[in-house]
């Protein structure tokens, strides 16, 4: 097993593969420790110079398997996903470290220590990439969400998107491995911390300085979310009560100041092209109203709809749907974008759409300042789900208000604050806040995923220093 044939070469492989499995069991999944995150790593890249390479693959890939089989339960009995797909999920982060840990290993013995060390997270990022682009789950699980509640570190997003809190991550166990590789010469040590050290106080100061940004406008909002039947019929006796349960709320919101309010994802299905309790509640209490419905109104097919009822306008604001749920959802797909006239500017959106970048993107090129989330979770997954639509705008410049059935209701800012939550995962649940609103532009916004793609090119470079003939990636290095 172990380059030096030695007794402590077993124990210390299986040290190092449980201690990354533990860590990445608790920083990752449903509810993660942000820290953790950090180490889970470290052990596994830590050995990965001490034992041959098979030994340092598998490794790697058993304990963040291992680590990885805590979303078990969620993704095969609470979404109902097969098997296959699930195991597929579980063993992603496997395969992913592994690969991270082989060039690690092989940079290391071929002398290119600081080189190894950015090789990490450099392949990291560039795997999270590409499968975001390949699976119809986009950034479902990418490791950036686990530092939700490390606020300095996500405003890195509004730069970079989630790819440059991704890098930092797994940057840091990288630069600390290379501290204790026996191939490393002192100057690659010293460099390696260096960078790394400069580069996570930079991303600190950075977020630090962006969470201080003034305010320039509010929005009282409520959200609310009722146990229902699934899609109650509008028509129906059950779906009367439970929109006269909902009218009751909005008045309550109303007489607590709140100017917009919003219920979850198909509380209603409905084959009508409007809601005339709600609409005449709306031009009642001067409230904006948003109510997502299963419109079968469309000729063509359902619709996983949000309507928007606004103060003395007849007709609803309509949004449809852009990334339904493969597998769990029939509707057909939107395409457009909808933003309320008026001030401040209010885009549209539903659930899973806030898994995908191209909906924050087209709402920031569009001057948002927030979006209406209707949604509906699987109960366990309501903190996750809400912190990636968090993210997406923190990444745009939008403050975001998100009602979701079976998950969480939550009011954050543009920097990623939660102002107010509440949970509806087991209960009816119902919250009032003020929520910040400001006039941001953002780099990412405007680049998109420009870190990225840094990363696939900086991979291709590693990738001829690992594997050209040694005298010809020794002169590429010294250039």
């Amino acid at each position: 097993m172990a380059s030096k044939r030695d007794g402590s070469a077993l124990p210390a492989w299986l040290a190092a593969t449980a201690l990354s499995a533990i860590c990445w069991w608790f920083g990752s999944g449903l509810y993660p420790q942000w820290w953790l995150t950090w180490l889970s790593p470290l052990p596994v890249l830590w050995l990965a110079p001490r034992v041959r390479a098979h030994w340092a693959a598998l490794a790697a890939f058993l304990a963040y398997t291992a680590g990885g089989f805590n979303i078990l339960t969620y993704m095969h009995t609470y979404i109902g996903l097969p098997v296959p797909v699930t195991l597929y999920a579980i063993c992603l982060s496997g395969v992913m470290l592994t690969l991270c840990v082989l060039l690690f290993r092989r940079l290391l013995i071929r002398g290119h220590a600081l080189a190894a060390a950015l090789a990490v997270p450099t392949t990291w990022v560039a795997a999270e990439y590409v499968n975001s682009l390949l699976s119809p789950h986009a950034t479902f699980f990418n490791i950036s969400y686990t530092q939700m509640d490390a606020l300095a570190i996500v405003q890195l997003a509004a730069i970079t998107g989630i790819w440059g809190i991704g890098f930092l991550v797994v940057l840091l166990p990288a630069a600390v491995a290379v501290q204790a590789a026996p191939q490393a010469v002192r100057g690659d040590r010293i460099a390696a911390m260096a960078l790394a050290a400069l580069m996570i106080i930079g991303a600190v100061a950075y977020g630090g300085w962006r969470l201080q940004a003034p305010v320039t406008g509010t929005m009282h909002a409520g959200l609310v979310s009722l146990q229902k039947p699934t899609a109650a019929a509008l028509n129906g006796p059950e779906g009367q009560a439970l929109a006269a349960r909902y009218l009751d709320a909005f008045d309550r919101f109303a007489k607590a100041g709140a100017r917009i309010t919003l219920i979850p994802e198909t509380s209603f299905t409905t084959a009508e092209a409007t809601i005339p309790a709600f609409a005449e509640l709306a031009t009642q209490r001067d409230l904006i109203v948003g109510a997502g419905v299963d419109f079968k109104g469309d000729p063509q097919a359902e619709r996983n709809m949000l309507m928007v009822f606004q103060p003395g306008v007849i007709s609803p604001a309509t949004y449809s749907k852009h990334h339904v749920l493969v597998g769990l959802e029939q509707s057909m797909p939107g395409d457009g974008y909808t933003l309320l006239e008026g001030t401040p500017r209010i885009g549209l959106a539903i659930c899973k759409d806030m898994d995908f970048h191209d909906i924050g993107n087209a709402y920031a090129a569009r001057g948002a300042q927030l979006l209406l989330v209707p949604a509906s979770d699987f109960i366990v997954d309501g903190w996750l789900h809400s912190r990636m639509a968090i993210m997406r705008g923190v990444e745009s410049g939008f403050a975001v208000a998100r009602a979701a059935h079976a998950g969480r209701l939550t009011l954050s800012d543009d920097r990623g604050r939660v102002v107010a939550e509440a949970s509806s995962e087991r209960s009816d649940a119902e919250l009032v806040g003020n929520l910040p609103l400001r006039e941001t532009r953002t780099l990412y916004a405007s680049w998109g995923d420009w870190f990225a793609w840094l990363d696939l090119i900086a991979l291709a470079a590693w990738l001829v220093l690992a594997f050209l003939p040694r005298s010809t990636s020794m002169q590429i290095a010294a250039n």
